[in-house]
């Protein structure tokens, strides 16, 4: 077996560091070279970028945290926003010494953040940073709706309604009944449960993280100017069949930080960074690795 090939089959190891507030962060680390942190998104657990971190621990040393509230990560606490996340990311990074950071969706807004005001953060990558700048209020008005579906226990309404806010299904879902659209989520939960292996995430258990999300989403909104602060090198990558509402942010953003590339996809989906599962058949994480590698070696090598 070659050493790229006993990497690709490694099994990460499970490291622990604790944040500014005292919040346990967990984090997997796997490969050899410089390091390179990957943040997950929304609905997502470090598990789900495993095999973006198989297809570069040849050439560096990936470490994948779970974001607080998920995982072997503490909780929210009190106070949640940006700044708890880029605290809980820079522990990660000076427990580690990386200077590579990618993020995606929510997690790539933080990561900008984190790009502002950290110097140890040197190149970032970001694939369809969840900046919203159109259609504000819509976008971020689901969280009241959601937070009381989610108080009465009802899992299933709180997911569509936040699907149905986030405009993340197809367009045939804004003209299906609700109660449809409840029942089919209710079959979808009671299938991955049923299937789930101990400890695994899943979409009930995920559902609760979507609040936070929310909250995030909202205190960044419509403010892309304060990234023209950004000294780091930015790569911001999405998908020809990405989230059409976050096309404007990343053309805003492409303007204005200082040292940026955006590259395109042709025919990948928001969710094409995260490992390809029944819940993510648009997964394609290796062709987006490759941009990572490209876009890092540069650096490693400078």
């Amino acid at each position: 077996m070659t050493t790229h090939e006993q990497l690709q089959t490694a099994e990460p190891a499970t490291n622990f560091v604790t944040s500014a507030d005292g919040t346990r962060i967990a984090y997997l680390s796997v490969g050899h070279g410089p390091g390179i942190v990957l943040l997950h998104g929304s609905m997502e657990t470090a598990g789900d970028h495993l095999a973006m971190a198989a297809a570069l621990a040849d050439s560096f040393t990936v470490h994948l945290p779970d974001r607080r509230g998920r995982g072997q990560s503490g909780p929210y606490g009190d106070d949640y926003s940006v700044r708890k996340e880029v605290d809980d990311l820079e522990a990660v990074l000076n427990e580690t010494g990386a200077h590579f950071v990618f993020g995606v969706s929510a997690s790539g807004v933080a990561v900008l953040e984190a790009a502002r005001v950290l110097p140890a953060i040197h190149k970032v990558v970001v694939y369809e940073p969840a900046l919203l700048l159109e259609d504000v209020p819509q976008l971020t008005g689901w969280v009241d709706r959601f937070d009381r579906e989610m108080a009465d226990g009802r899992v299933e309404a709180a997911l569509v309604t936040s699907m149905l806010g986030l405009r993340l299904g197809p367009p045939i879902m804004n003209v299906t009944p609700r109660r449809f659209l409840t029942w089919v989520t209710g079959l979808l939960l009671k299938s991955e449960a049923k299937n789930a292996k101990p400890g695994e995430a899943t979409m009930r258990t995920l559902a609760p993280t979507l609040h936070y999300e929310g909250v995030l989403l909202a205190e960044m909104a419509d403010d892309a100017d304060r990234f023209a602060d950004i000294r780091a090198e930015v790569l911001l990558l999405g998908g020809s069949k990405g989230l059409p509402f976050l096309k404007p942010a990343l053309s805003r953003l492409e303007k204005i930080i200082p040292h940026v590339e955006r590259v395109e996809f042709p025919g990948l989906t928001h969710e094409a960074p995260g490992d390809v599962s029944k819940r993510n058949t648009g997964g394609r994480p290796e062709v987006v690795a490759a941009e990572l590698r490209r876009f890092f070696t540069s650096a490693a090598k400078g």
